[in-house]
């Protein structure tokens, strides 16, 4: 893209008026630009930078060839691992509501052993076929280790990095 499309004194003031606009309006713009209402509680700040995206996209053009491609491949990984509620092995989004979605997590084999170090103590882990071995007892999960070392909620995997 040429650099003074980039610094095109008009978009740049249509871009600064979007900040004007009211709640009520940006919405509007949202649904003729994505066809549907904005989710529920969205911020004004997103609502504003979504359309002043897309002025500047329908003006200066929008994602590159490379960038729609890279965007393209990475949903389609994300869409086969079952994460998006889709399943591997190509089934369609109703094949795929009947079932229970994924886990995001695969289950740890048992003998895995989780460092973690919290408040400059090293906080280990062992997985066992009966739950988690934590400090001679054992838990269900590692959410519950998680709060035990804490004491606070948290999700197991993301405390322990998985």
């Amino acid at each position: 893209m040429p650099r003074e499309a980039m610094t095109d004194p008009k978009i740049e003031q249509k871009v600064a008026a979007i900040g004007d606009l009211s709640r009520a309006d940006l919405i509007e713009r949202w649904q003729k630009i994505y066809g549907s209402p904005p989710p529920m509680g969205i911020q004004k700040g997103l609502l504003e930078r979504s359309a002043a995206w897309h002025q500047q996209a329908s003006r200066l053009g929008g994602l590159s060839a490379a960038a729609r491609a890279m965007l393209r491949a990475s949903t389609k990984t994300i869409t086969n691992s079952g994460v998006g509620g889709n399943v591997a092995g190509g089934e369609t989004d109703e094949a795929a509501s009947d079932k229970a979605p994924s886990r995001a997590t695969p289950p740890l084999p048992p003998g895995t052993r989780l460092m973690r170090e919290w408040n400059g103590r090293m906080h280990v882990v062992d997985v066992t076929e009966a739950g988690v071995l934590f400090d001679g007892k054992l838990y269900r999960s590692l959410t519950a280790v998680a709060k035990r070392i804490t004491g606070a909620h948290w999700s197991g995997p993301r405390f322990f990095g998985l």
